[in-house]
């Protein structure tokens, strides 16, 4: 019996392009039951309740493509399956997560939607579903909602299973900015950048050109330091010690104050500064002897601290440091008082998104206090300022300040450590003047550095390191795709998928194929099963030794997965046939599946081809679509498609008079007569020819030489079309869905 109330009954993850987006997205399907008769102005108090649970609602533009569009259309009166689509997004939205897409479409069963919203990642993006299915209910019965306790369980599984804020901002800046793809490689920071032979790799912020060594050579400080010294950049005098005795023997060799931290540590841990004493070096000694495996005494240089991220041999970013100090009021504690004065600072926090670091009172900051002779305990006289903290505060943009002289030796340092990426830690007093002038140095390089301080400084403006990066791994020109040729479409789509491979194998590449037939890696075959899947497809982009990749997805695939790549170079589209409609989808109609296979159309690049059937009505249709070229393909030279696009100058494939003719405009020329392809001879089926021409348009799209395609179609034997040409079965065995298709 229908009720009031909102069942998800099935979520399906499209993790590719597909018919709503290019973005993967998640498709709920839900029955709202008795809610269809209960549109949201029917509704006693669920508009105030909502929008005072959600305020950041008002920035959803919704039809009306304006502020407050979507509480416009909650006002006026809209149903259960769109307040879903909108409030799934506003909790992702306050769990940190970028705007995203959505849309709510009715199915042919009266009460029931298909909701589709942007998922950027499938843990997070569920849970913010049936949480906003949860708050919509508790507003519809005015029941309370712990909002706050539902977005901070939200942010804890972004945290979780999200890119981190520096591997985001590289991956961000590759896919909008340089339009280069992304594939995350494992539940950490581990990205693929670009697709088969001419990807790159990302960790955080270090790279496939990161070399093992050199980041062994950055955690030896007392090796980088060697290393430094041999090239002339400035360093503070110091070395490693034996033991508490032979570190204050070192101090005194160097000049007090000096700095004593662990000679293979990293985030500041163990790092003791302006020692004075023997008593506080060999407390720092025991500390510091615990963080690593070796202990350094160096001279203590005076003046801020400062971070130098160094990319591809040049600054992309710098950031200076300000010691933490608090100012006594006579009444409280120094420890109260760094609570009141300093990590009651909104920038402070324990996450990623806070540019600075709460301020505790640890070993380096007790002898701080010390040498001022205070403990954590003391109450300093009111108007006395105290420091606390030296270093880790290193947050305050101060790019537009580096002296080009500064950033020179920062980026010696970095070359001379062996690091493609850097992170180069100076103290100066001045980072606008020499170093040399002021008795700078360089006292750390760092393999991985953290990018939050560049990306969201306490201070000053956001750099853009993550282009930076990117820029690095991928000079101009370059966009770490390969030749990627996509085909859809029940007639023929396997042959014409085999037949391209094996052009382009011939042409000299590394091919990969994923296609009904299976998976191969050029003559050798992986698996045997039919391989139009999404992950068969990724199997190929990851794959280090595939230079062009040919990979089917069906119908199916397309609408349950999404199409495995975001964009391809040429993209085939067969035919749009009713035999491929999904009626437990509740995609039955022709235009359905027009409006399902077209997404192979959308995907091509601005300088790509899509090559299409012209002898089919609806795959003509797709033509006008196509951001790149368009190539007709057909038997009959004289179809309204072929005649109409060859006279705006377009391109086809087409057969005359037992000839294969290659058509520019009102230009023709012979590729070979149908007589010399050995495949044809004996063979009078249809679809045999449509793939021979399919596939010759799509290598003639690539620029493949012409008397090479030549030469491979009069040497073509049978086997070469695979097993069969025939269409794959299809298979009912999901419940039923339907949405009314919106491509973005």
């Amino acid at each position: 019996m229908k009720k009031r109330y909102i069942d998800i009954l099935q979520v399906t993850h499209i993790r590719g392009p597909g018919m709503w987006t290019y973005t993967p997205v998640l498709e709920a399907l839900i029955d709202i039951g008795e809610l269809e008769d209960f549109p949201s102005n029917t509704l006693p108090g669920f508009y105030e309740r909502l929008s005072d649970w959600l305020p950041g609602l008002i920035e959803h533009r919704c039809s009306y493509g304006v502020r407050g569009g979507f509480l416009r259309r909650l006002r006026e009166g809209t149903w259960a399956g769109h307040i879903l689509e909108h409030v799934t997004l506003e909790l992702q939205a306050l769990a940190g997560m970028p705007d995203g897409f959505g849309k709510a479409r009715e199915i042919s069963e009266r009460g029931v939607y298909k909701v589709v919203v942007t998922c950027w990642h499938e843990k997070v993006t569920v849970p913010a579903l049936y949480a906003a299915r949860d708050l919509i209910m508790a507003a519809i019965e005015d029941r309370p909602f712990d909002v706050s306790a539902t977005v901070d369980k939200l942010k804890d599984l972004a945290d979780d299973h999200c890119l981190g804020p520096s591997t985001g901002c590289i991956v961000e800046a590759a896919q909008e900015e340089r339009k280069i793809p992304a594939i995350r490689l494992n539940d950490g920071n581990l990205v693929q950048l670009g697709y088969g032979s001419r990807q790159k790799r990302i960790w955080t912020a270090e790279t496939d050109l990161t070399s093992a060594i050199a980041e062994g050579i950055s955690r030896d400080k007392d090796l980088t330091k060697q290393l430094l010294q041999t090239v002339g950049v400035p360093v503070p005098e110091g070395r490693l010690v034996a033991d508490a005795d032979d570190a204050w023997a070192a101090a005194e060799e160097v000049g007090l104050p000096v700095v004593v931290k662990p000679y293979d540590g990293n985030h500041g841990r163990g790092v003791f500064t302006n020692l004075m004493t023997r008593e506080q070096v060999a407390r720092a000694f025991e500390v510091a002897a615990g963080e690593g495996s070796g202990v350094i005494v160096e001279r203590f240089v005076l003046g801020n601290e400062h971070r130098l991220l160094i990319v591809g041999g040049k600054l992309a970013a710098a950031a200076r440091g300000e010691l933490a100090w608090v100012v006594g009021d006579g009444v409280n504690t120094i420890e109260a008082l760094i609570e009141s004065q300093l990590n009651s600072d909104p920038r402070r926090g324990r996450t990623e998104d806070a540019p600075l670091n709460p301020v505790r009172i640890d070993s380096a900051a007790r002898i701080e206090l010390a040498n001022q002779g205070f403990e954590p305990e003391s109450v300093p006289p009111a108007g006395t300022r105290v420091l606390i903290q030296r270093n880790g505060n290193v947050a305050i943009d101060c790019t537009a300040q580096v002296h080009p002289s500064v950033a020179a030796a920062a980026s010696l340092a970095a070359r001379t450590v062996g690091l493609d990426i850097a992170g180069v830690d100076l103290v100066a007093e001045d980072i606008s003047r020499p170093l040399a002038e002021q008795g700078g140095a360089i006292v750390e390089v760092n393999a991985g550095p953290g990018l939050l301080m560049h990306l969201k400084p306490a201070e000053g403006q956001a750099q853009p390191v993550g282009r930076a990066i990117a820029d690095h791994l991928f000079p101009e020109g370059q966009t770490g795709r390969i030749p990627l040729i996509g085909i859809t479409g029940r007639r023929g789509a396997t042959a014409i998928a085999r037949l391209v491979e094996r052009l382009l194998r011939l042409a000299g590449h590394r091919t990969g194929l994923a296609c009904a037939e299976g998976l191969f890696l050029g003559d050798r075959q992986l698996e045997q099963r039919d391989c139009t899947d999404f992950e068969s497809g990724r199997r190929l982009l990851v794959n280090r030794a595939v230079d062009a990749a040919v990979i089917e997805h069906t119908a199916r695939t397309i609408a349950t997965e999404g199409l495995s790549y975001d964009r391809c170079a040429v993209g085939v589209v067969t035919s749009v046939e009713l035999a491929d409609a999904l009626p437990e989808r509740d995609l039955r109609e022709l235009d359905q599946v027009y409006d399902l296979l077209r997404s192979q159309v959308d995907v091509v690049l601005a300088d790509g081809a899509s090559v299409l059937n012209a002898a089919d009505p609806m795959v003509v249709r797709m033509a006008s679509l196509s951001d790149g070229e368009v190539i007709f393909y057909a038997a009959n030279p004289t179809l309204p498609a072929i005649d109409g696009h060859r006279a705006r100058g377009g391109r086809s494939v087409h057969t005359r008079d037992g000839l294969i003719v290659l058509a520019t405009g009102s230009e023709e020329s012979i590729l070979t007569s149908l007589a010399s392809v050995p495949a044809l001879r004996e063979h009078d089926e249809p679809r045999r020819l449509e793939a021979v021409l399919a596939a010759v348009a799509t290598a003639w799209s690539l620029g493949l030489p012409v008397e090479m395609l030549r030469a491979a179609l009069e040497t073509l034997e049978a086997d070469a079309f695979g097993r069969t040409a025939e269409p794959t079965a299809v298979l009912a065995d999901e419940p039923a869905a339907h949405a009314n298709p919106l491509h973005a």
